[in-house]
């Protein structure tokens, strides 16, 4: 059962980050956005094959104009959206994008100014806290996304105290391992995993602990469901497999999307996902996520307790207080 899609719904992005994949794509293959008919023609496809959660992403997604009618087309196919920004453009953004978009993630990657500035390559860190003003007059309750990286892990606690200043959730969002990045060292891992213990206003899947602890993706028995779980579209209207990060096949989408995914080239990287060569060791966290969803495995199980947590602060606290705060003023 597909749950996810990820849509990318551009290629272009205002930024440059020292460890995403998009500084290395050729000038000409960034010059892509989605268009909002073909996006809106997929969407209708895609939520009758039983998607219910999609991430708008690039690139930068508030680069592609469009991005205000994309996520409120999701909302009316009931369909959860997920859109992360480095905030440079949210402030123009802000007011259309209020309460229709689900989770709304903004990318900060250190405390200090000038280091999360120089691993953006822009000057973008006055952004992220203007935008986090901005979404809090709005009623918006964004999550502040740290991509740690074996440079940055020490950085956590001061990071959380920015979460706890604001009163936001702090996602710890471990670097992927492909493309010979080797992701976090073992000493980052134990790092992490004893400052999480006990606290409420951080999540990290922790089903990504255990398996950069394994050794990433083992080919002989896979964790990947990347084929069956995630549907992956790119701004060139394709859908690319096995996945975005190592895309192998670009079908182009001139035929209905429940035909496509019955072929035979389709079915292929499905039965063998996760199994290929380059899958070894991988730990794409946009593909482990929903892969560790059902059946439950030890992934999946060390996963629970952390989304759990996320949900009860993201959702029920809230509500909690809210309530606490209408009894009070009665």
């Amino acid at each position: 059962m597909i749950l996810l899609c990820n849509y990318y719904v551009t290629y272009r992005c205002n930024a440059a980050c020292e460890f995403c994949h998009f500084t290395k794509l050729a000038p000409k293959e960034k010059n892509f956005d989605a268009k909002f008919e073909d996006y809106a023609f997929n969407l209708l496809q895609i939520s009758k094959l039983g998607v219910k959660f999609i991430d708008l992403t690039g690139g930068e997604p508030l680069l592609n104009k469009s991005i205000v009618e994309m996520t409120r087309f999701a909302r009316e196919l009931k369909i959860q959206t997920s859109i992360t920004t480095n905030t440079i453009l949210y402030p123009k953004y802000a007011e259309k994008l209020a309460s229709i978009v689900n989770l709304l993630h903004f990318s900060l990657d250190s405390p200090n100014e000038e280091e999360h500035n120089k691993i953006r390559n822009v000057d973008c860190f006055r952004y992220v806290f203007e935008s986090i003003k901005i979404a809090k007059s709005l009623g918006e309750s964004p999550d502040i996304l740290f991509t740690v990286t074996n440079k940055t892990y020490t950085k956590l606690p001061q990071m959380y105290d920015i979460a706890l200043k604001y009163d936001l959730i702090l996602i710890v969002n471990p670097v992927f391992s492909y493309f010979g990045n080797p992701g976090l060292s073992i000493k980052a891992l134990d790092y992490i995993e004893e400052f999480i213990k006990g606290k409420s206003k951080i999540y990290m899947n922790e089903g990504f602990i255990k398996l950069r602890r394994d050794g990433g993706n083992n080919i002989k028995k896979p964790s990947c469901k990347a084929v069956s779980r995630v549907i992956v579209i790119s701004p060139k209207n394709e859908i690319i497999l096995p996945c975005f990060h190592f895309g192998k096949e670009f079908i182009k989408i001139d035929k209905p999307i429940k035909e496509i995914i019955k072929q035979d080239y389709y079915q292929y990287y499905k039965k063998n996902e996760g199994r290929f060569d380059f899958c070894k060791g991988c730990t794409v966290n946009c593909y482990f996520e929903p892969s560790f969803a059902f059946p439950f495995n030890k992934y999946g199980l060390r996963s629970l307790k952390s989304k759990f947590k996320y949900g009860f602060n993201k959702i029920i606290r809230p509500k909690i207080k809210n309530f606490k705060n209408i009894i009070k003023n009665r």
